[in-house]
């Protein structure tokens, strides 16, 4: 399957989310919701009064990824998932430890 990896001769490489030739609103539309609250959540543990922010977007992110990683339709959508998921868990463990949900 090394077909698979590279573009054919007169075909330009095209990063996608919709692999498989079919449109996926909603799949793709919560794949990068993951991937943007897990980059707020893990990036707000940098800040003194993030872990509030960090906490509960990371909570979020979390859920909302394993609901979109069950509901993916492609490999690109779940690879993404993965890392949003990851982000958002690393995101609200150090949240809760720097202080909790509130502030």
């Amino acid at each position: 399957m090394p077909h698979v990896l590279r573009p054919g001769e007169n075909e330009k490489f095209k990063m996608t989310l919709n692999s498989d030739g079919r449109s996926h609103p909603v799949e793709n539309l919560l794949s990068i919701g993951t991937l943007v609250c897990g980059l707020i959540a893990f990036g707000a543990t940098f800040f003194p009064g993030g872990h509030v922010v960090s906490s509960w977007v990371g909570a979020l992110g979390f859920g909302g990824g394993l609901y979109s990683q069950y509901i993916s339709a492609t490999t690109p959508e779940r690879a993404l998932n993965i890392v949003g998921i990851v982000a958002s868990f690393v995101g609200v463990a150090l949240g809760i430890a720097r202080g909790g949900f509130l502030p």
